[in-house]
């Protein structure tokens, strides 16, 4: 029988079991919002009027990134509903560029990039993607989702510069200069259309006092001309000379002193800062526009002293964005990790993924203000981490972080979400239940019982995938039999229990 005769009988209009990754999950995408959700999900999710910290663990197809999906779907239904307490979600589920500019940078094999990989690494990046985000959506340069976009007010020029302090706007400022990464356009040209906006460039550029010390130079060379010229000089034509000389030496020296400031602070900035991608010369042509009392007051991140320095200025950095989220109506943002085990330079490594987030695992990061990180982690790395030593779990307090050691789905909620997914397939509001495709001898509970026992919504999914197909390759068109028996039920569980189990044993591709 062909499998699309099976589904006509039913009035299903696609296979709701035929995909395998929510990310290109056509129903699930017409599902979200509604979908059935994890019974922990409340937990991760947490109150977004104060956003806090969730550590998840799961197998792979245990519905990690399903649930990010549905986190970034409750979010954006909360900034709907409370447009004057919105979350700026930062999605951080692609790890390559980071890595890529660690690598290049560094100019190091993988395996040296990742024992040397830090929390600032870390922080630059999640920093990079949210003042990204919000310079984008200042600049009305937004992506297609509402939510994302300012209000009116926002979007208005005069009254932005009201509601955000002198300081607010030029640590805005100072933030998009590091960390602003426009996928098109110059960065350079952004910084300029957000400094004109906030009124925090210099009055004068450095090119003008450049041209003021040209003028005055030309102005002493024709007083001491004039002077060796004339019989008799007045007597200030002397004391002009060199005072137009004195002031046009003193402004070169001024602006040879504010360039190579600038070059040696963008210079270390840079080298402290690999995984973000900002060339030096783009960030020395941004702070020359930049007050020196202005930059006098910024936490920039350069390179400790030495080892035993504190490295705060990323948190001060974070607190000032925040600082600056507040004002424009966000209660805070909320980090989302995920696919952990995907970047190229990981391939699922357990010990690479554990370099990458050990340094993550830290109480002070974890539970800054007004930040609430999610990490969606596989399973391997919850083994890992019980092995730590005492002092990492001193320093992680794991238990402050609502931890749920591994996803866990019982066979009643699986049930339901298959169900769901199969009403969602029916054309014409026709409802058809999983337990209508199968003979009478066969019971909800028998359904049930098999779903138990796949653990996880994507094995759920390969198993009534593969029940329903096995059954049309048992009858033919001509038979009209449209109810799996009871025997294809147990012979398909039967299979995928025991490549459930070499899976688990490495011994399949699961």
């Amino acid at each position: 029988m062909d499998i699309n005769s099976f589904f006509a009988h039913y009035k299903i209009t696609e296979n709701p079991f035929a995909a395998e990754e929510a990310g290109l999950d056509p129903v699930f995408d017409r599902l979200l919002g509604h979908s059935p959700m994890h019974p922990d999900f409340q937990k991760i999710l947490g109150p977004l009027d104060k956003p806090s910290t969730s550590i998840v663990f799961g197998e792979k197809g245990s519905g990690k990134t399903a649930i990010r999906l549905q986190l970034e779907k409750h979010i954006e239904r909360h900034n709907t509903e409370k447009p004057n307490e919105r979350i700026l979600t930062v999605t951080y589920d692609d790890l390559n560029p980071m890595l890529d500019n660690l690598m290049r940078s560094r100019k190091q094999n993988a395996k040296a990039v990742l024992e040397q990989f830090r929390l600032e690494d870390h922080q630059d990046s999640i920093l990079s993607v949210a003042v990204t985000k919000l310079v984008s959506a200042i600049l009305d340069q937004h992506g297609a989702k509402e939510a994302d976009e300012p209000s009116e007010k926002q979007k208005n020029k005069r009254h932005l510069r009201k509601i955000l302090s002198r300081q607010q706007r030029v640590d805005l400022a100072v933030l998009a200069a590091l960390y602003d990464q426009p996928t098109t356009g110059s960065v350079t040209d952004r910084w300029e259309r957000l400094s004109t906006m906030l009124r925090v460039r210099r009055f004068f550029p450095s090119q003008f006092y450049l041209v003021i010390s040209a003028l005055l130079l030309l102005t002493s060379g024709g007083f001491y001309a004039a002077e060796r010229l004339m019989e008799e000089p007045a007597w200030w034509v002397l004391p002009a000379t060199g005072f137009a000389l004195a002031g046009a030496l003193f402004l070169a020296g001024l602006v040879g002193w504010s360039y190579f400031a600038r070059l040696r602070l963008s210079w270390r900035v840079r080298r402290e800062m690999p995984a973000v991608t900002r060339t030096g010369a783009e960030l020395r042509q941004i702070l020359m526009q930049l007050k020196g009392g202005d930059m006098q007051r910024q936490p920039f991140p350069v390179p400790p002293k030495d080892e035993e320095s504190p490295q705060d200025a990323r948190y001060q950095l974070t607190r000032r964005f925040i600082g600056v989220l507040k004002q424009l109506d966000y209660a805070g943002m909320i980090v989302l990790l995920d696919r952990l085990d995907e970047p190229t330079l990981v391939s699922g490594d357990p010990s690479r993924m554990q370099a990458i987030l050990r340094p993550m695992l830290d109480n002070k990061f974890l539970q800054q203000q007004g930040i609430g990180v999610k990490l969606l982690l596989p399973l391997e790395l919850h083994y890992s981490i019980r092995r730590e030593t005492p002092e990492f779990f001193q320093r992680a307090r794991l238990d402050k972080q609502s931890m749920i050691d591994r996803l866990r789905w019982s066979g009643s909620t699986l049930y339901d979400l298959c169900n769901v997914r199969l009403r969602m397939c029916c054309e014409n509001g026709e409802s058809v239940s999983l337990k209508d495709l199968f003979t009478d001898d066969v019971t909800r509970e028998g359904i049930i019982d098999g779903l138990e026992q796949m653990h996880q919504p994507r094995d759920a999914f390969k198993f009534l995938y593969d029940v329903i197909q096995e059954h049309c390759r048992q009858v033919s068109d001509e038979d009209q039999n449209y109810l799996i028996a009871k025997l294809t039920l147990d012979t398909v569980r039967r299979d995928h229990v025991q490549r459930m189990q070499d899976f688990s044993r490495g011994l399949g591709p699961g």
